[in-house]
């Protein structure tokens, strides 16, 4: 579906928050060559934060700050169109992501032949399945709850979430560890380890089942967050307030870390707690340059990612996926010959390879810049 966004329904710090979020996302994800990146533009090997472990609970932070502008407009729907609505679009967002992981749809055989890749052996939960759950159950305790019942319903997922890992852990295991936490066990019984991630080199989903339910916290937050700012953010209180929010919940966040460390692959809520507040701290130093100073030159690039950010974050995973799939002789497709005969050969390295990811990132922009153009913008 394509529409123009009318002004009333925009806000330009939540989109150029959205696509420095988009923008970062694609240069972290497709990296020249993974052997040589900049640690920073690394996940963290396991416990800890880098900054490319805030780009995912950024998006859901935006997510739900979106849905502050949009829950106006649905709270005038009947039930019967709000949940209409609301099913429809995690529905289409859910089949989008997994039909991503399962695209090209087809692969060599032994024989030499194409055959129709086998969906026993398709990942089921991932960034999109994630984001369209979220985006569920955040829009119905939000719609249906008063905002006390939903700030108690974001508590007990956070604390829950901690007890049952604590409580249900593999026999003789750590309960934070890769292959010994609850949601491993979970995903393993009930998606099995070929519907699993494997790039970890085990089974292991790092968007699995258990650990999608604290990451509604983060799309909460989110909507909060927005509301707040449509009310108050116009006022350096106002901001004050979220700034010092957002400290706050970092501050609690490192404490809790003592005894539940920060870790995005098993989605802590110790992570949950310290990406909002990173969040919130970020958000308002945008507001206070594009709402307060009126520095508004700087964002027109990052405003084309913000705009179409589904659509963009979604052309990145398919081109990518079709360069891997095309190959380009001596045992390399067309993504690594790209970068060893362009990139690597004449800047060898980190920097080589991060310039390969901002290249790669400009073509996805181009993309987004063209659709701006024609007042294209799609939505689910």
């Amino acid at each position: 579906m394509t529409n123009q966004p009318t002004p009333s329904s925009r806000s330009l710090a939540l989109d150029i928050f959205r696509g420095m979020t988009v923008c970062f996302m694609i240069i972290v994800n497709t990296p020249g060559s993974e052997t040589y990146t900049y640690s920073p533009l690394r996940h963290s090997a396991w416990n800890g934060c880098t900054p490319t472990d805030l780009v995912f609970p950024s998006f859901l932070f935006m997510v739900g700050n979106a849905m502050s502008f949009a829950m106006k407009k649905y709270q005038l729907m009947g039930d019967g169109a709000f949940l209409q609505k609301i099913f429809k679009r995690t529905i289409i967002i859910f089949l989008i992501g997994y039909l991503i992981y399962w695209f090209p749809f087809f692969r060599q055989t032994d024989g030499g032949g194409w055959g129709l890749s086998p969906i026993s052996h398709t990942r089921i939960f991932g960034v999109l399945e994630r984001i369209a759950l979220c985006y569920c159950f955040a829009s119905l305790l939000i719609h249906y709850c008063a905002p006390k019942t939903v700030f108690t319903v974001a508590g007990f997922l956070l604390i829950g979430y901690w007890v049952i890992l604590l409580l249900f852990p593999v026999p003789g295991a750590d309960p934070f560890s890769m292959t010994g936490n609850a949601g491993y066990r979970l995903d393993k019984w009930i998606l099995g380890e070929n519907h699993m991630y494997h790039g970890e080199g085990v089974a292991f989903d790092p968007e699995g089942i258990l650990s999608t339910l604290p990451a509604i916290v983060n799309v909460i937050a989110g909507y909060f967050a927005g509301l707040f700012v449509q009310q108050k953010g116009k006022t350096y209180e106002g901001l004050a307030k979220l700034l010092l929010m957002g400290t706050l919940l970092m501050g609690i966040a490192v404490g809790w870390d003592l005894v539940f460390p920060i870790n995005k692959k098993i989605w802590t809520s110790s992570y949950v707690l310290y990406t909002i507040g990173i969040d919130m701290i970020f958000l308002s130093f945008l507001i206070y340059l594009i709402e307060f100073r009126q520095k508004t030159r700087w964002t027109n690039f990052f405003a084309v990612f913000g705009k179409n950010a589904l659509a963009i974050y979604i052309l990145s995973e398919l081109l990518v996926v079709v360069l891997f799939t095309i190959p380009a002789g001596a045992g390399q497709n067309l993504f690594e010959w790209i970068n060893t005969v362009f990139f690597q050969r004449f800047i060898p390295g980190a920097f080589g390879s991060l310039l390969f990811a901002l290249a790669y990132m400009l073509v996805c922009w181009s993309v987004g810049k063209w659709l701006d153009s024609r007042k294209i913008y799609i939505r689910v």
